[in-house]
């Protein structure tokens, strides 16, 4: 990956057999999987190693030239200081803007627009799930295909809303998330919610007035179904109930029209999982060279997941557009570090199993891989979990939205940050998918490509196998952006109807 690295990755599908002669001349002294490490030098004990130029490790014992390097060969490094980064000190030259670019989007009243047009209905709390379900499933077979310009209907069930110590310090984050979601562009602005009447997260108390705009000089009434009423006499009487109030809903929505809108007011999400060594080869540089097109469009990308960035922080925080926002990846860090040293472990809990199969060693090579989603333009803007980028004022470009890696509750915070358009970079495979936007799947290999042909929707592995350049892959993902996003495409995760549930993240206790 660059001129001083002392390892390379192994390409060839199934890997190498001992005994191989490389191009270089440099024999194989094991037999090295597909996208693990070969030390191109001999290394002694403690000798630093470098993959992508950046000590991903230190040898454990000596590792003679040609042999396999895997994660029980490599002693991590501690994570960088938070202390002394360089601040705001990278400032390349402003690229020209890429303009003409456009997509058939659903404008809303707050200025945001839907790549979908989505009723979403909002739950209190987990005790209602089980209703909820059984009355979206009946409003998708009888009342759905009265409204065609209605996309989906979708319940916004969560594990939250009793139990929990809900004034408690964190609790703040798991709710603000639930109620940012609410306010996703693909729901045009519509307030519809199923409450149990018992639970800590009253209605009110998650959508408080002012929480949506004003529409004809009015704010929108929080229409709420609640399962203990009275008048609610057996199991089908709230079932009418939610599909009565759904009506309304349904009939605003329906009223809607896609309309051409530039390529600006596009939010997308980029996100990895199931990563594996190629990911920073292909994939994620493939998106990172796509985030730069859609920024220099005007659009905004959202890139997250703390612990796969912490030991790139020296990066980000170089790349920050101005010193205050240096300050808050720095806080953001910070508080994470916290959060994991009070539950005893720190950022190399987040290796996989399937990570290290894949040829990742440790989380400081994950990172390196990971943050290339990023691109190379300025960072303009940090998000806390759970906040909406409008509330913090941002309009445009690059953002650091401070998530933790796991897959669900990453998607599931950057749905709350506003997201009308998601992209998801695989290396070991991952059949993820959002029911509130279209998922956007890269697969790293060609391998898992031709193998998940009907799950992947890019083929990033190109790259690696010479038929594409990161370029080129990074143009097709851009275009293949807008068609999805103005409904000329779906992605296979929406033509499968696949979708993993919302997973708030919650650091406050439960009771």
């Amino acid at each position: 990956m660059d001129a001083r690295d002392n390892v390379a990755i192994v390409a060839n599908d199934g890997g190498l057999p001992a005994g191989t002669v490389l191009p270089s001349g440099l024999v194989l002294v094991d037999k090295v999987p597909q996208g693990h490490k070969v030390a191109l030098a001999d290394l002694a004990a403690g000798d630093a190693v470098r993959r992508y130029n950046v000590v991903i490790g230190r040898a454990a014992r000596p590792i003679p030239a040609g042999s396999w390097v895997h994660e029980r060969l490599l002693e991590m490094p501690a994570a960088r200081s938070l202390e002394g980064l360089p601040i705001a000190t990278v400032k390349p030259p402003e690229p020209p803007p890429l303009e003409g670019h456009t997509f058939e989007g659903y404008r809303n009243a707050d200025g945001s627009v839907g790549t979908r047009n989505i009723l979403a209905i909002t739950t209190t709390v987990q005790c209602v799930a089980g209703v909820l379900d059984f009355a979206v499933r009946r409003i998708k077979a009888e009342l759905l295909p009265q409204y065609p310009h209605v996309d989906d209907v979708v319940g916004l069930e969560h594990t939250y809303g009793c139990g929990v110590a809900i004034d408690a310090v964190g609790a703040e984050i798991p709710q603000r998330t639930l109620r940012n979601i609410s306010r996703n562009p693909n729901f045009g602005g519509e307030v519809m919610v199923v409450s149990l009447g018992c639970e800590k997260l009253q209605p009110e108390r998650l959508l408080p007035p002012g929480t949506f705009p004003i529409v004809d000089e009015r704010e929108p009434e929080l229409d709420v179904v609640c399962l203990q009423d009275e008048a609610h006499v057996g199991f089908m009487s709230m079932i009418d109930s939610i599909m009565e109030s759904a009506k309304a809903h349904l009939e605003r929505l329906n009223r809607r029209h896609r309309e051409t809108v530039p390529a600006s007011a596009l939010v997308v999400g980029v996100q990895c999982g199931g990563s594996d060594a190629f990911s920073g080869v292909t994939a994620n540089p493939a998106v990172g060279f796509c985030t730069d097109l859609l920024v220099r469009a005007g659009a905004t990308v959202m890139f997250s997941e703390v612990t796969e960035v912490r030991d790139g922080i020296a990066q980000l925080t170089a790349r920050a557009a101005t010193p205050g926002v240096a300050r808050d990846m720095i806080a953001e860090m910070a508080w994470y570090d916290a959060y994991l040293d009070k539950g005893r472990v720190d950022r190399s809990a987040n290796t996989t199993p399937g990570n290290k199969k894949g040829g990742l060693s440790n989380i400081v090579e994950k990172a390196m891989g990971s943050i290339v989603k990023s691109g190379t333009a300025p960072i303009t803007g940090v998000l806390s979990p759970g906040q909406r980028l409008a509330d913090r004022g941002i309009a445009r470009g690059l953002v650091y939205a401070a998530t933790p890696a796991s897959d669900f509750i990453c998607g599931t915070l950057q749905l709350a940050a506003g997201m009308n358009l998601h992209v998801f970079t695989t290396g070991r495979g991952t059949p993820y998918g959002l029911a509130a936007v279209p998922v956007i799947k890269v697969a790293t290999r060609s391998d898992l490509a031709r193998r998940w042909h009907d799950l992947m929707d890019v083929n990033a592995g190109r790259i690696a196998d010479g038929g594409a350049s990161i370029e080129d892959v990074g143009w097709e993902l851009f275009r293949l952006m807008l068609d999805v996003a103005s409904g000329r495409r779906k992605t296979w995760a929406e033509h499968w109807k696949l979708h993993n549930q919302l997973v708030l993240f919650n650091p406050a206790p439960v009771t």
